[in-house]
């Protein structure tokens, strides 16, 4: 199930800071999106020659086209990227792209680059304060103005060269695997025109990622070169692009929009899966059932399918009878954090006998892959409470803080969980370290004490 997109939301929006602005946007996460994406990428890593459990994939919910790595060895794509493509082979060719800025090691070649091109924009500046002083108040502001142009210009200077590479190894790589390079020439070609527009007007990729006539030439020579232009993708590649589509417009366009794409005259898999998902956003219950119903007697074994229906029952309030298709979600799909924190959620809304216990069974589970999951500790702190164990919930609720970066919060609630832990359990230590690195006293966590009233 998408999260960050719907009215229930199960997680904590997770905010980064873009390596190109400092926008915080929000990321979105989903089994079934994530396993398509991370089965297409982890060939492509290794053929890079990279640990595929070494890198990170984010899919960022933004409208706007564009992909980039950023704090380290982390790709992130927008979902304005994924609907816009019209292949899978575009999306490889774009995973391919930045792979190579990663293996390549353009990340700390594009950070060197960006202090040597801050270098003119600073004379610049300078020369423009010189010139006010002088009497000369125009040409200063001029200087001045055009400082961030100076630094661009030299900066891509020095980033050409690793675009072109970048676009010659995904060329390799795909080549490597078998699979054709079209899609990364496609993708290029569809966007040509962005060459002319200005960079205000261009999407966010083409700024970081400037096309030029000659670099779209040379990738589609070198891609014609492998002898795979023509090598289709297999059908069940095609299919997972397909559902992965429609489940992202489903989640984040408005219905209207959704059903004009997907008409009812549409009965394949990807359409009906895309109205499930509109309806249920247009509270339209009854309707979301119907479409999910056919999709599950077509697939019952497909765990997202009663994934979703679980969702569009608890969000109708049907609570009781949601739990059972979560508990089979986990149980086609187990050891999957994001699946067995929806049936806990489920579970603990329900309050059976037994719910509790499974719930805390559950939210252990995922934790045990997702520690650092906020939301998972919310709901843990939720079920210790309902349960009578108080400071058990108090310092799950420390977690939670702690993983979202309220650190004031974090330490105020393992300060109330250690006072009634047993001395020496290790309950009792955890909460002991979460006091002890989110210590107000400690310098790099004064900024996050500012706000906060003595």
């Amino acid at each position: 199930m998408i999260t960050a997109v719907s009215r229930y939301l199960l997680f904590a929006l997770t905010s980064l800071i873009l390596a190109m602005g400092a926008s915080a946007q929000s990321l979105i996460r989903d089994t079934e999106i994530e396993h398509t994406l991370r089965d297409w990428t982890n060939p492509i890593l290794d053929v890079a020659g990279l640990n595929p459990d070494d890198v990170g994939l984010y899919i960022i919910n933004d409208p706007s086209l564009n992909a980039f790595v950023a704090n380290g060895q982390n790709i992130h794509l927008h979902t304005g990227l994924i609907i816009a493509a019209e292949s899978p082979g575009q999306i490889k060719g774009v995973i391919g792209h930045e792979t190579c800025h990663i293996a390549c090691g353009h990340t700390v070649s594009r950070s060197q680059a960006a202090a040597v091109s801050s270098r003119p924009a600073l004379v610049s500046i300078g020369l423009g304060i010189l010139a006010i002083a002088a009497g000369a108040g125009d040409a200063g502001a001029a200087l001045i103005a055009s400082s961030q142009q100076f630094a661009a210009l030299n900066f891509f200077r020095h980033t050409r060269a690793e675009e072109a590479a970048a676009d010659q190894a995904a060329v390799a790589y795909l080549s490597q695997l078998g699979e054709s390079p079209r899609g990364l020439v496609e993708f290029f070609e569809n966007y040509r025109y962005q060459e002319v527009l200005s960079d205000a007007r261009r999407y966010p990729y083409f700024r970081a990622h400037p096309l030029a006539s000659d670099r779209i030439r040379t990738t589609r020579q070198l891609a014609e070169e492998t002898g795979l232009m023509d090598v289709e993708a297999d059908p069940e590649t095609l299919h997972e692009f397909d559902m992965m589509q429609a489940k992202l417009i489903g989640f984040l366009q408005p219905p209207p929009q959704v059903f004009r794409r997907y008409p009812q005259t549409d009965q394949s898999m990807p359409a009906r899966y895309a109205r499930a998902v509109a309806y249920m956003q247009a509270a339209d219950m009854g309707q979301a059932v119907n479409e999910i119903d056919s999709l599950i007697e077509e697939e019952p074994d497909n765990p997202y399918f009663h994934e979703l229906k679980g969702d569009i029952l608890f969000d109708a309030g049907r609570v009781a009878e949601a739990v059972p298709s979560h508990q089979r979600a986990v149980e086609l799909m187990p050891n999957q954090p994001l699946l067995e924190i929806r049936l806990a959620q489920t579970l603990a809304a329900r309050a059976e006998e037994g719910d509790f216990a499974e719930a805390e069974d559950a939210l252990r589970s995922a934790l045990l892959v997702e520690p650092g999951n906020a939301f998972a500790w919310r709901q843990m702190a939720v079920v210790m409470e309902r349960q009578g164990r108080t400071p058990e919930a108090q310092l799950a609720t420390a977690e939670s803080a702690y993983y979202i970066g309220d650190l004031a919060r974090a330490n105020v609630f393992a300060g109330r969980a250690r006072n009634d832990l047993e001395s020496g359990t290790p309950l009792y230590r955890r909460a002991s370290d979460i006091l002890a690195i989110t210590d107000p006293r400690l310098p790099e966590n004064r900024p996050f004490y500012r706000n906060v009233r003595n």
